[in-house]
């Protein structure tokens, strides 16, 4: 059978460039790995991460004094997500539009391509959108407000947590709900084009770079359930600037969830993410262990119970470095006598994802999909912080 797609492709790559630009924020934003070759399920892929280096006197020698020796750190970055979208002809199908009044098998099809990528795009934005939450370091803002009601100062607080956790200047993303959006876009100073700069706010909808920070949307933006604990506290072991695991005293209901953002007693300006509930996440009550995202506590604990606050649900946006996060994408695995009738693979100039379009005939039907795998990393938790909504 002659190939079925070839004549599609034109059309499918401008489905996609269209579609990659519908509210996704994530995904052009974070560091990736995109690559047309094959891979199987669930490969891992190592990020290598250098280590911390301590400062150390110059001291004059007439010998070279060689430094010390050091060990690399690495992250794993598995491709678990193998993912498909697609649709079916039959041939009783494919008269009935080609009929004379019909609106054409082709015409259809570059519908359903261009659909069947939507759905694919999206999956991998919500993957990023819930990696980056989960692994974020901390937190600014209320919970169940909107941000920007009367300034950018959201902004400054988020660049803020960035820059006290050593993240790059460069390549800052920002990436906010449609409705926090919405509410940036109404500040006066930026609809201003003489206070602002630039008309493209007011006459295009565009968002600007704020403090350093690259402005988008997501429609993917999570909004996660969280935990339930009341009366929790830390225990009177104390814990000096850094730690990132605190042990609970028996204390105290319910649950705490990672991804929770908890503040503790006598530190409320900080509010961390729980990396791991580790011990603790059945039931606080138990007492147990959880552990803080890194770099962990910014104000030491005294010798002393902490009463435990567990931040309550909203929108959890996410403000980031490029590095912070990496995501690898690739093709999903075919066998070599793979019955397929043809295969085209389209790559995404402007996030440069692959994705292969796939046709395998049937029996009086031929079945059609889009497939991709990717996997989500966060490799610096220390380079993303929350913007809670």
């Amino acid at each position: 059978m002659a190939n079925v797609l070839t004549p599609l492709i034109p059309s499918a790559i401008a489905a996609l460039d269209v579609v990659s630009r519908e509210m996704v924020g994530f995904l052009p934003s974070v560091n990736r790995d995109p690559k047309a070759d094959r891979t199987a399920k669930n490969q891992t892929l190592t990020i290598p991460v250098a280590p911390a280096n301590a400062q150390g006197d110059i001291a004059a020698s007439a010998t070279l004094s060689a430094e010390s020796d050091q060990t690399a750190g690495s992250v794993s970055l598995v491709i678990d997500s193998y993912k498909k979208a697609g649709f079916n002809w039959t041939g009783e199908e494919i008269l009935a539009v080609n009929a004379p009044n019909g609106i054409g098998q082709q015409r259809f099809m570059q519908d359903q391509i261009e659909q069947a990528l939507r759905s694919l795009v999206n999956g991998a934005e919500l993957a990023v959108s819930t990696a980056a939450y989960l692994g974020a370091s901390r937190a600014y803002g209320t919970a169940g407000t909107t941000p920007f009601a009367s300034t950018v100062g959201e902004t400054a607080q988020a660049r803020k947590i960035l820059d006290d956790n050593g993240a790059p200047f460069g390549n800052r993303s920002l990436i906010i709900d449609t409705t926090s959006g919405a509410a940036l876009r109404t500040l006066a100073n930026l609809t201003r084009a003489n206070e602002a700069g630039t008309n493209v706010t007011l006459r295009d909808g565009e968002l600007l770079a704020l403090n350093g920070l690259s402005v988008k949307e997501s429609a993917q933006v999570v909004t996660p359930a969280v935990g339930t604990a009341s009366s929790a506290t830390v225990n009177n072991a104390g814990y000096a600037v850094g730690a990132t695991t605190l042990t609970l005293s028996a204390a105290g209901t319910g649950t705490i969830l990672a991804g929770d953002i908890l503040t503790f007693a006598g530190d409320t300006n900080n509010k961390y993410v729980v990396a791991s509930a580790g011990t603790a996440g059945a039931d606080v009550s138990a007492g147990g262990t959880i552990v803080l995202a890194a770099p962990g506590l910014r104000k030491a604990m005294s010798t002393a119970t902490k009463a435990i606050t567990v931040v309550a649900a909203g929108p959890r946006m996410v403000a980031f470095s490029q590095n912070a996060i990496c995501l690898a994408t690739r093709l999903p695995a075919a066998p070599p006598r793979d019955l397929a009738i043809d295969r085209q693979t389209i790559t995404d100039s402007r996030s440069g994802i692959s994705f292969e379009l796939v046709a395998w005939p049937g029996q009086d039907m031929v079945v059609y999909q889009a497939r991709i795998a990717y996997g989500v990393k966060v490799v610096k938790p220390e380079h993303i912080a929350i913007l809670l909504g």
